[in-house]
């Protein structure tokens, strides 16, 4: 029998009121607590990024129904309101966090919208929570060079760890963008796992660096949300997104021949 795939849930901020440049990826309290009584009725079981990679690594089975709960770039109200309703169901979920936009020491600016601070990240990792990484300042890892790449990667690492005591086990790619080479950077880097977007379910035979996400948005009704995590209709349901990034995918693929062109003209 063919083992079944896995809906991994890609969230970003949870705001009553989001700002212009959050509010296509935000939802609302109401509609998270609402998608999260579905995944409660569905028999669903939350996992984190670590153990799904582990179990899929060790050929170890996995719990019935698994589905997995992240959240990109370490938005505030991941804190306000939507750990509250992680606990009400006793589900664990994965917070992939830009460093450099979490509030405190290392905050560069560069937060879209009010953002986590420090003792708010170590709160949620209590809360058994995965904290993730997702980069220092939330680049197109794939457009970066190699030194760039790997100070990205290692400078935000080294930030979690010494904020929480334990270096994150898993990484979520920005805007979903990855390459061969960033992948590889990545697993050098220490990362055991890591996530893309590509609206799909996630596959053991995608390997461990390309897991695929689902988009969840402010326009995801509650309808759409339980075809989501029942793995149906998605490739409908995401058909104009798949036809987007195709066409962006050829615009950054010339841009980095172009670059690279540029480069060995030095």
């Amino acid at each position: 029998m063919a083992e079944p795939p896995v809906p991994i849930l890609m969230y970003h901020a949870v705001a009553t009121d989001p700002n212009a440049a959050t509010r296509v990826l935000s939802v609302s309290p109401e509609a998270f607590a609402r998608q999260m009584e579905i995944v409660a009725e569905s028999g669903l079981t939350p996992v984190r990024t670590a153990d799904l990679a582990a179990r899929w690594r060790d050929g170890r089975p996995l719990p019935e129904r698994p589905v997995l709960i992240t959240f990109d770039d370490g938005y505030e109200g991941v804190h306000r309101h939507a750990q509250p309703v992680l606990a009400k169901h006793g589900f664990t979920a994965t917070v992939f966090v830009s460093t450099g936009w979490i509030r405190g020491a290392y905050d560069t600016g560069g937060g879209l919208d009010t953002m986590l601070d420090w003792d708010q990240v170590r709160e949620l990792a209590a809360a058994d929570v995965e904290i993730g990484g997702h980069t220092h300042t939330h680049p197109q890892l794939d457009q970066l060079d190699d030194s760039a790449l790997r100070h990205e990667l290692i400078h935000s690492r080294e930030i979690v760890t010494d904020e929480l005591g334990i270096a994150p086990a898993s990484l979520a790619y920005p805007y979903g963008y990855s390459s061969r080479r960033v992948r590889e950077a990545v697993r050098e880097t220490g990362y055991g796992q890591a996530l893309a977007v590509n609206n799909g379910l996630a596959r053991r035979s995608q390997g461990p660096y390309a897991l695929t996400r689902l988009t969840v948005r402010r326009t995801t009704t509650a309808e759409e949300f339980e075809r989501l995590v029942q793995g149906r209709a998605i490739a409908r349901d995401f058909a104009r997104d798949r036809a987007l990034t195709k066409g962006y995918a050829l615009v950054r693929r010339a841009r980095q021949v172009r670059r690279k062109v540029s480069r060995s003209r030095v």
